[in-house]
């Protein structure tokens, strides 16, 4: 199935997605834990008896509110690590973000006053549905809830500033996160072959597909659940193809006003504009 968490005139919650329309599931009016704590079962489309609303009446939100954990990937194509200068690991590049550095789709993506490197990295994200620690790999993909996209709006400058990427990769409102989430049994296995793309309107800024990943979903997880307990509702983003701003020339940052939109095959599209954090703190002071 296919979901988006979001509201639109008189309601809140979760609404199942079927092409341009959209039906608020019955009795859920969190996020996406609620259905996941019921076992993640949905009625069919059809059979759900709430009046359809077209998605793009739907403001988004995020698909899980509050997760205990956001961990991301960061080095997982190789094309992407040759242009950023590394050396191509024998174990995942892990990084952690917190809950103030994302956002959902549709709401600003906020380039902060105190850099211009502001880049973007469309990435596949899943959402943890199934708990557990030391978890094979060929169990795997039973833990996977669905997957989304992600912006990993990245601030180039503090990225480099250390060792650890965290000041980077943890500016507030500058990860994108939805608007749709879908089902494994909609998408390939592991979600391998798919195009996936960003680009400010018509130009491409990456293009490549998900089968270039070095770490698949399934090892992932299984090496990530090595060291800590996923849990349902943690997200995992894997990571980037190259393309990046910081690697063209010259670099190719985000600018106020643009709007970025990263795409994945059968998932969909997750756009945000960019808004300078000075304008911002402008508003809120009026």
């Amino acid at each position: 199935m296919r979901f988006i968490v979001g509201k639109t005139a008189g309601a809140a919650g979760v609404f199942a997605v079927q092409g341009d329309a959209a039906k608020k599931l019955p009795g859920v009016d969190g996020d996406l834990m609620q259905l996941i704590e019921n076992g993640g079962a949905a009625p069919a489309f059809d059979a759900i008896d709430t009046a359809p609303v077209s998605v793009d009446a739907i403001e988004p939100a995020l698909p899980i509110a509050n997760p205990g954990k956001i961990i991301c990937l960061g080095l997982n194509y190789v094309d992407h690590i040759k242009e950023g200068g590394y050396d191509v690991p024998e174990y995942p590049a892990l990084f952690m973000r917190g809950r103030n550095s994302i956002m959902p789709a549709g709401a600003p993506m906020v380039r902060p006053s105190c850099s211009e490197k502001l880049d973007y990295e469309v990435e596949l994200m899943l959402i943890v549905g199934k708990g557990g620690r030391h978890i094979r790999e060929e169990d795997a993909l039973n833990h996977v809830f669905g997957y989304t996209l992600f912006n990993d709006g990245s601030v180039r400058d503090y990225q480099r500033k250390t060792h650890q990427w965290t000041p980077g990769k943890n500016f507030d409102d500058t990860g994108a996160i939805g608007p749709v989430v879908v089902t494994p049994d909609e998408l390939p296995e592991g979600a391998v072959g798919l195009k996936i793309e960003s680009r400010v309107g018509d130009e491409i800024l990456q293009s490549a597909t998900t089968s270039d990943m070095m770490w698949s979903v399934a090892r992932t997880i299984a090496t990530i659940s090595e060291y800590t307990t996923l849990e349902p509702g943690d997200y995992i983003a894997m990571g980037t193809p190259p393309g990046v701003g910081h690697a063209k020339t010259p670099p190719r940052w985000l600018r106020p006003g643009e709007t970025v939109e990263v795409e994945i095959e059968g998932i969909g599209i997750c756009a945000n504009p960019i808004v300078d954090e000075a304008d911002v703190v402008a508003r809120a002071a009026q």
